[in-house]
């Protein structure tokens, strides 16, 4: 090897005897962090947030760009900073009118569902991990016609909670609400509407009130099941939301509906040509804001 590089061997030995330099030492042990770190939490520690945890939890004071070169020499880097895709955005051509504008009252089942997606987070440690709950809600009895849990907020995840209330009410053939979200202004979804002879409305942009009934049901399950409960594996959560649901639609009372269950009163109306009717008071803001659409 020596002959190869030109070197005479005793620089060689010297080199390979030398005292190792403190700050090479003091690399060599960051680099054995940064690996610890890097295995600890996941790969999801960029060069940032591993320079800000390693400086928080060893009272050290390293600064990005060393932590960056040594990363860059480990070929280490944040698995949640992949390349961004380009995607083009929903044209007002795919997008519907807001027929509902904010009438949340409906006379008989299947006759207006609303609809949309939220978020529950549990943590692993210091990882977040993200839970998404798809759901239809009908507005005559205000009971979750259908839902869906995945990891995953994308189109299957609210095309599987749409074939769902279908397959479940066959005939239904309601308006339906949504907001802008990019799966309810896709061709495919708006296809699957087409076919079950569905008319679409939507939100106004920046009018999270328009679809008011849907948000009113993610306040209640996060106030009565998520919000008290401490949850550190994902079975866990699933398990609580599908009870939760379950203890919605069947167990608890609404007053408006004479302390009734949402599938208690859903049960009655299906039976019968005549529904009985809940109408929901009309506060200030209701009126307020018919007055403005009847201007």
């Amino acid at each position: 090897m020596c002959r190869q590089l030109n070197l005479a061997k005793a620089a060689y030995y010297k080199w390979t005897h030398r005292a190792v330099p403190k700050a090479e030492q003091e690399n060599i042990q960051l680099a054995e962090l940064v690996r610890e770190y890097d295995d600890k939490f996941n790969h999801i520690l960029g060069y940032r947030r591993m320079t800000a945890w390693i400086n928080h939890f060893n009272g050290t004071f390293y600064s990005k760009n060393r932590i960056h070169r040594i990363m860059k020499v480990l070929n280490i880097h944040s698995v949640i900073r992949r390349k961004q895709r380009k995607y083009s955005y929903a044209s007002p051509e795919t997008t519907a009118e807001n027929i509902l504008k904010r009438d949340f009252n409906a006379t008989k089942p299947n006759e207006k569902w609303v609809t949309d997606v939220t978020e529950f987070k549990w943590y692993e440690g210091a990882i977040v991990h993200k839970l998404y709950l798809s759901a239809i809600v009908d507005l005559h009895d205000r009971s979750v016609v259908a839902y869906v849990l995945n990891k995953r907020n994308d189109n299957r995840l609210v095309f599987d909670t749409f074939d769902r209330a279908v397959a479940a009410n066959p005939d239904a053939k309601p308006l339906f609400h949504s907001d802008r979200g990019f799966q309810y202004t896709s061709k495919v979804f708006q296809m699957k509407l087409r076919e079950q002879q569905m008319e679409q409305s939507m939100s106004r942009v920046g009018h999270c009130l328009d679809n008011c009934p849907t948000e009113g049901f993610w306040g209640i399950i996060k106030a009565e099941m998520f919000n008290l409960n401490k949850f550190e594996d994902e079975a866990t959560l699933r398990t609580a939301i599908d009870q939760y649901i379950h203890f919605y639609n069947y167990e608890r009372l609404q007053e408006r509906f004479g302390n009734r269950t949402p599938m208690e009163v859903r049960a009655a109306a299906l039976g019968t040509d005549s529904p009985v009717q809940y109408p929901i008071s009309e506060n200030k803001r209701i009126l307020k804001y018919k007055e403005k659409y009847a201007a």
